[in-house]
């Protein structure tokens, strides 16, 4: 007799990671692969942070920490809400995490029952959806498009019904797309006057071009905000993370933590002080994306790609490549095979209408969004002419 198998896992997976295991396999018999698909910085951590890293590995006894994570690091996030924002958080109020997936599966713990209704927008970071979904928590889609840069507003929210909570990621993942700071006001108003849980997730702030993203700490403190050392940092594999929490959550995401993970990594947690003295190298990397977007708005046009979300911040473009396909599956494959570009089906970030979409990401080097625009144009031209036929 088989033994069951619980229902949570009946969630959809994260498709991007066939693309790369796809694109690992290709690599792995000798062929080129230009990667558009990863969502991470092609950059190792900061030198700083390695370096405190080492003295911590050589020094320390590394054990665990409190469940809320290092006091110095915890007060060290304060400051940087003071540099960057101009906000006062106490240091009381930050949690540790094990990545911003840690921070956001502690925050939908710690703020929702099974059976509340939360709004996701779509297209939006899937597991938020899988996560809730597991959880027991109704998510519900909230389509969002052109007509409001791809990000939602009380209007919207207004059509959907009753709800509990609302998750917003600004910039976004996978349309980069900022809420501007009206925007946001209104929004955390909105969500003040109807008692909803608002959630944002920052993880990609200081990863901008033209205007910086303000935080929903600044606006309300009973807003929950999700952010990692992953993107801006780049310490993606450093799995490192934090919540700024209201002060009636933090001791029950404090038990939560203690039961489900104990601590973040104290290695990384020292890592992550020396983070904060590479603000130069972080820069630089900014410079690199800023060139690498830059390429792909003027390039993807050229390539017949030109309905594209405006790419405010984070490091993606999200375009629409319905007139060249029926499904962006079958297209990113193509690409793959054809040309050993890999790029990610929408189907990941929007399950009714992401077979119209590719998210291309620029997290990588200069050299492969060069190429990749020089074979996309050739191969524009190609496919025009074998539609023509």
């Amino acid at each position: 007799m088989a033994l069951k198998t619980s229902s949570r896992t009946e969630i959809a997976p994260f498709y991007v990671m066939e693309v790369m295991r796809a694109a690992a396999a290709r690599e792995t018999a000798g062929s080129e692969v230009l990667h558009l698909e990863v969502g991470q910085p092609s950059t190792p951590a900061p030198e700083k942070a390695r370096e405190r890293a080492i003295a911590a590995i050589q020094n320390e006894i590394l054990g665990y920490t409190s469940a809320l994570g290092m006091d110095s690091l915890r007060e060290r996030l304060s400051l940087h809400y003071q540099e960057w924002y101009g906000v006062d958080i106490s240091p009381e109020r930050i949690a540790i995490t094990m990545g911003a997936s840690g921070a956001f599966t502690l925050a939908f713990l710690a703020c929702f029952e099974a059976g509340d209704r939360v709004a996701v927008p779509s297209p939006g970071y899937p597991c938020y959806r899988n996560t809730l979904r597991a959880f027991g928590v109704e998510v519900v889609d909230v389509p969002v498009g052109y007509d409001t840069r791809f990000q939602p507003s009380p209007q919207i929210l207004e059509t959907i019904g009753p709800i509990d909570g609302i998750v917003v990621a600004s910039p976004s993942n996978p349309t980069g797309t900022m809420l501007l700071p009206s925007e946001l006001k209104e929004l955390t108003y909105w969500c003040k006057e109807q008692g909803v849980r608002l959630i944002s997730d920052e993880i990609y702030h200081g990863i901008t071009y033209g205007t910086s993203a303000p935080t929903a700490a600044a606006e309300w403190n009973e807003a929950v905000v999700v952010n990692s050392f992953s993107k801006y940092f780049s310490m993606t594999g450093w799995r490192l993370g934090w919540l700024v929490l209201p002060s009636n959550l933090v001791s029950p995401v404090e038990r939560l933590a203690q039961n489900a993970f104990i601590a973040a990594a104290s290695v990384s947690q020292h890592a992550a002080l020396g983070a904060f003295e590479s603000q130069s190298e972080l820069e630089a990397n900014i410079e690199r994306y800023t060139v690498n977007r830059a390429i792909l708005l003027e390039g993807l046009p050229q390539a017949g790609i030109s309905q594209l979300a405006p790419a405010d911040g984070a490091f993606y473009i999200w375009a629409q490549v319905d007139h060249l396909c029926d499904d962006s599956q079958d297209l990113a494959q193509e690409w793959l095979e054809d040309l050993g570009i890999a790029v990610t089906p929408g189907i990941d970030f929007d399950p009714d209408q992401g077979h119209r979409f590719i998210r291309f990401s620029f997290a990588g080097s200069t050299h492969e969004i060069k190429e990749t625009v020089r074979k996309l144009t050739a191969w524009a031209v190609n496919h025009s002419a074998r539609r023509r036929r």
